[in-house]
């Protein structure tokens, strides 16, 4: 018969049932991040190869220096998309979700072909890898830090409200210094995004796992962690590109 005063039974009992639900949430947790990187770099991939083809074509000279409407349409496009599936996530199925995720990786590319008109092959390929670099080891920080980094979070959102402010005023001074640390400011900001993000995605899981918010919090997480990818490669290229001509 089982002892059932014995408290060593009961507590065998008990660490076996959470050992079991500590490895089912782990697995789980592996394979909600995983979609979100798969995501995210889908997206990143399926980008690059439509700005490169769009800037090979000829279309994107042409669309960029004509100065017609074609261009701003392309170049507001990403906004629209962002805007869309921030404010509407809720009410749009995860297929739907999806194919606006695919739309906007696509909007990008075509937006970012102007990075090949501007920079030099060697400069492009040099600045995406060292954001890959810089990425990738901000992103395991924060998924392995103990260190809570929302109050972070909310001070670098900040920073990047101003960095918007003076980015848009310096459309006015066209000043190159100020460009220079604009973008220097610009990468401290993604990198310690990159962080927080991916902490908060982690955390996330808690409170979707299992549920139909799950597959739509992965897509609108992907998004967040490709804008941080996109933005640190956008300003380190700024910063160290050589030009194209």
């Amino acid at each position: 018969m089982a002892n059932w005063s014995d408290p060593r039974s009961n507590g065998a009992t008990f660490a076996t049932s959470t050992g079991a639900r500590t490895e089912a949430y782990d697995a789980g947790l592996r394979s909600y991040m995983l979609s979100v990187y798969n995501y995210m770099t889908s997206g990143i991939l399926l980008t690059g190869i439509v700005a490169l083809l769009f800037a090979t074509s000829g279309y994107a000279e042409q669309v960029f220096f004509s100065g017609g409407l074609l261009k701003y349409v392309i170049m507001l496009a990403p906004l629209g998309f962002v805007l869309g599936m921030s404010f509407g996530q809720g009410r749009m199925s995860f297929g739907t979700l999806q194919a606006m995720f695919w739309g906007f990786a696509v909007a990008m590319g075509l937006s970012l072909s102007t990075v090949f008109l501007q920079y030099s092959g060697t400069s492009v390929a040099q600045a995406f890898f060292a954001t890959a670099a810089a990425f990738g080891a901000l992103s395991l920080y924060g998924y392995t830090t103990k260190r809570d980094l929302s109050a972070i979070g909310t001070f670098l959102i900040m920073g990047l409200v101003g960095l918007i402010v003076a980015s848009l005023l310096n459309l006015w001074f066209q000043s190159g210094v100020m460009a220079l640390v604009i973008s220097i400011v610009g990468v401290v900001l993604f990198a310690g995004l990159t962080a927080y993000d991916t902490q908060r995605t982690k955390s996330m899981y808690a409170h979707v796992a299992g549920t139909a918010d799950e597959g739509r919090t992965v897509i609108m997480s992907a998004l967040s962690l490709y804008l941080d990818f996109i933005n640190m490669f956008l300003f380190i290229l700024r910063i160290f590109g050589s030009s194209r001509n």
